[in-house]
């Protein structure tokens, strides 16, 4: 699989201990200035590990589609959810964060026997969890959700750029670039920016 990607050294463990079906949790465009952020859960068939699985900005654009179809086909199950940027609004982002995870591991169908996330824990999960640090660059379940997340939100992104097209989406998916902020001085947010987000916030009182 290469030098970068991610290992099964955590699922082989689990595995060894009986839990048959591990989940990974991870999250795409948490701090993206607009759009959705994107949750996605993969649990993955000891038998069927997709190649070239790792954090997914470690990947290009065409690799990840590529590999994202692969998990589609080869995954035990997958649950992928939006929380969109109005719910983004109310909760704030940590809880909003929280909350897509949640969904997505609660969301799998079997349903898992022991969930994995990167970084964040995921509360009331349905079963054991553990939050690993890096866990889309060293858990091949955790890169698998992280590749699912990234690629449904770019796209999501995407369809926005024609909603959209003074700023930009399809490039930078809504991040804070320069080019983005620039936009958003000269336009004003849109009706999908996060009015919680200071350069969004800041554009409205000018």
């Amino acid at each position: 699989m290469g030098p970068l990607a991610a290992s099964s050294e955590l699922e082989q463990a689990l595995w060894a201990q009986g839990f048959t079906k591990v989940g990974g949790v991870d999250e795409a465009g948490r701090g993206a200035l607009a759009g959705p952020l994107v949750a996605a859960a993969v649990i993955l068939s000891p038998q069927a590990i997709p190649d070239g699985l790792r954090d997914s900005k470690r990947l290009t654009a065409l690799a990840r589609d590529r590999i994202f179809e692969d998990i589609l086909r080869k995954a035990l199950a997958h649950h992928v959810v939006v929380v969109g940027h109005a719910e983004i609004d109310r909760l704030g982002i940590h809880h909003a964060n929280l909350l897509a995870l949640q969904r997505a591991a609660n969301g799998l169908t079997g349903p898992p026997d022991y969930i994995l996330s990167d970084g964040y824990g995921v509360p009331d999960a349905c079963c054991p969890a553990l939050a690993v640090p890096k866990g889309d660059a060293v858990s091949v379940s955790v890169a698998a959700a992280s590749i699912l997340a990234k690629v449904t939100r770019d796209r999501i992104m995407c369809d926005m750029e024609s909603l959209h097209p003074q700023y930009g989406f399809a490039k930078h998916k809504g991040y804070g670039t320069a080019e983005h902020l620039a936009a958003l001085r000269e336009h004003g947010p849109s009706d999908v920016h996060r009015r919680c987000f200071a350069p969004v916030a800041e554009s409205l009182s000018r």
